[in-house]
């Protein structure tokens, strides 16, 4: 499925009404709320908006309760974030986050929040990979040569930074550690700023999700680079990984589903469960999969342990480039 015809979809549809699916029973420490608003921290329009609403369509069915996607981007997340912290757990607030999550504790040194301890963990909804693209004028037609002429030419490139904190951005860092690229970095408030500008040959290069650029790069809009996984991905097989000119390079992004700490453990357990139905239905599957994501859908213990594994890693990644928040 197209991402256009999607969004369409999905567009205006910020409230969910429950239509199929079995209701749950009630928890033991009350009746579940009439309604669920899932916080995203991003704007409208981006990858991880597009995730969440296709999340929240499933989950509404399955939950038999309304579902509203409710972004508030800003902080790398950490607005988003902050506001689920403190929010009741009653399975009436939850997050829809991204890597930014693990990246976050490190980038910012100290959070209003700790991002283990004041989240309960639900489900890993998806991976993504992440493509360096060019704007449509650069003359490199991939990664070897961009560096090559860089470096023969003593020439800095600009990259645009579609959020600080962002895997996206520490996948940048990284790549100009690496390989040595002059890189200068230009932060935006969201994909679309950030992609408009490389499409209009304002800036240089861009990381992103699939999501955000796969169709842009199908009609000629931007130019295809490197893909950030060790292997070529299936829908962009003339597109080589990073690592292959920089060995080991791998980085991707990935969306994870949070409630607030202190979730009864019933309600984890049936959101967990509504969560990974809906991840696992054919139509879902189609959708992202369709957007060059890869669902995942896993148990909360799995995906705590993966969250903490993610921790650790941007830990490293950040002290070894020396990144900071604008």
């Amino acid at each position: 499925m197209r991402r256009r015809d999607l969004l369409t979809g999905l567009a205006g549809a910020a409230t969910f009404s429950a239509t199929t699916g079995v209701p749950l029973p009630a928890w033991a420490q009350g009746p579940a709320p009439a309604t669920t608003k899932l916080l995203v921290g991003a704007t409208p329009g981006g990858g991880t908006d597009l995730v969440a609403r296709a999340l929240a369509q499933e989950l509404a069915g399955r939950l038999r309760r309304g579902v509203i996607v409710d972004n508030r981007p800003g902080a790398a997340g950490n607005i988003a974030a902050g506001a689920v912290a403190k929010a009741e757990p009653d399975g009436g607030t939850l997050l829809l986050s991204y890597t930014s999550h693990a990246i976050n504790p490190a980038l910012f040194g100290k959070l209003p929040f700790d991002a283990v301890k004041d989240f309960t963990p639900l489900s890993l909804v998806a991976t993504s990979p992440l493509m360096l693209v060019a704007r449509p004028g650069l003359k490199a037609a991939n990664l070897r040569e961009l560096v090559a002429q860089a470096k023969a030419g003593n020439t800095a490139l600009s990259i645009a930074v579609a959020g600080v904190g962002s895997a996206n951005h520490l996948a940048g860092e990284m790549l100009r550690v690496q390989t040595g690229l002059n890189l200068v970095s230009v932060p935006y408030k969201g994909a679309s700023p950030a992609v408009s500008d490389v499409m209009g040959n304002q800036v240089d290069l861009l990381f992103s999700n699939m999501a955000t650029v796969q169709q842009l790069v199908r009609s000629g809009k931007v130019r295809p680079l490197a893909v950030s996984t060790a292997q070529r991905v299936a829908g962009f097989p003339d597109v080589a990984p990073v690592a292959e000119l920089v060995p080991g390079f791998d980085y991707s992004s990935w969306y994870g589903l949070f409630a607030p700490a202190g979730l009864p453990a019933e309600a984890a357990s049936q959101l967990a469960a509504a969560t990974r139905a809906s991840l696992a239905s054919a139509e879902m599957q189609q959708r992202l999969q369709g957007e060059g994501l890869a669902p995942v859908g896993n148990t909360p213990g799995e995906f705590a342990a993966f969250l903490r594994a993610e921790i650790s890693r941007w830990t490293q990644v950040v002290a070894a480039t020396g990144a900071k928040p604008a």
